[in-house]
């Protein structure tokens, strides 16, 4: 009987490690950076921060990827209503460029649905890339009949159940249903950003 060997893998910086954590309200400035660097700065015209403006993300699901003790991606599920059902909004998912080979994408993904799962959520639902987000297990399948505020590609509306028949018959317009932020949140969060 021969005995395999585990091949022996060169550690270069590339394979630091990184952590996922809840996100603090320390992140802010550096999450708004990395969304603004990754999306642009005009990226508060999108059609799914409709959703989000003036809500607070749904509770324990707002995650940071910290590398070499810096916030290097993020991710944030929001409440919404998907033509009347219980549902959660993922998005923005974003990754500093220069750490996109470490699977903190994936990784924050993959934490962003168990924490979703784990707290009983029904439901999420993405604008984004099918093939991407296809190894997550989104698909158009759901979304056919749902719309959001705002103008965007029929496609790359995708949904993920976690509860079988979670959006079964499911049609009309997607809503924000979250906490919604006190005006000082806002201010303080848009004077982080500024800083």
């Amino acid at each position: 009987m021969t005995a395999f060997r585990k091949p022996q893998v060169a550690l270069t910086s590339k394979a630091a490690p990184f952590a996922i954590r809840a996100e603090r309200a320390a992140d802010v400035a550096a999450r708004e950076a990395l969304l603004d660097a990754c999306f642009g700065e005009n990226r508060h015209d999108r059609t799914c921060q409709r959703l989000r403006d003036g809500r607070a993300p749904a509770a324990g699901l707002a995650l940071s990827a910290m590398h070499e003790g810096k916030l290097v991606g993020t991710v944030r599920l929001w409440h919404v209503s998907a033509g009347g059902r219980p549902a959660l909004v993922l998005g923005p998912l974003a990754v500093d460029p220069a750490c996109r080979e470490l699977g903190i994408g994936a990784t924050l993904m993959q934490q962003a649905l168990a924490a979703a799962r784990a707290r009983g959520h029904a439901a999420a639902i993405l604008l984004g890339d099918a093939p991407y987000y296809a190894r997550f297990g989104f698909s158009p399948e759901k979304t056919g009949a749902l719309s959001l505020p705002g103008p965007f590609e029929c496609d790359r509306l995708l949904a993920i159940e976690f509860q079988a028949g979670a959006l079964d018959g499911a049609e009309g317009m997607i809503v924000p249903t979250g906490a919604v932020l006190s005006k000082r949140r806002v201010v303080r969060a848009l004077q982080a950003h500024a800083a």
